[in-house]
């Protein structure tokens, strides 16, 4: 059994869709998985090393940025080894501005500077998840558990 951590953040609800889809596709294939909010729960550094995989979802703030609620995190990964470590990145972004997705961007660089195996590149839906997004989303979940594997 494949134990999975996915954290994340959501403004409008757009990514805790985004982070319900690739859970309950996870949860389904009878793995481990435990779902914590920046906004909501204790995230403590350190423990990204318990797990096998772990998935992070961010929204993209204003031009391009990390969410404020994302930031603390972002900065604490420089204190925490990621060598090994899958992990995929996804998130909902809005095509309104010149930089699509760039908190997604941003997070992923920083995966892989820390030595994380970064899954794909990055999964981003603009605003809110269609039936084709969903798609899309179980297709990241079931393609990121195979790199796992």
């Amino acid at each position: 059994m494949i134990k999975i951590l996915m954290i994340y953040a959501s403004m409008s609800g757009n990514t805790e869709i985004m982070a319900d889809v690739i859970f309950d596709y996870i949860k389904g294939k009878n793995h481990e998985i435990v779902k914590k909010s920046f906004d909501f729960d204790p995230i403590q550094i350190d423990e990204l090393l318990n797990y096998d995989g772990i998935l992070i979802g961010t929204y993209t703030y204003d031009e391009g940025d990390l969410p404020y609620e994302v930031e603390d995190f972002y900065e604490e990964l420089d204190d925490i080894e990621l060598t090994g470590k899958m992990i995929g990145v996804f998130g909902s972004c809005d095509s309104f501005y010149d930089s699509f997705g760039g908190a997604i961007d941003t997070m992923a660089a920083k995966v892989k500077d820390r030595g994380g195996m970064l899954y794909d590149k990055g999964l981003k839906v603009d605003l809110e998840p269609d039936k084709k997004d969903i798609e899309r989303l179980r297709e990241f979940a079931e393609g990121f558990l195979g790199k796992i594997n």
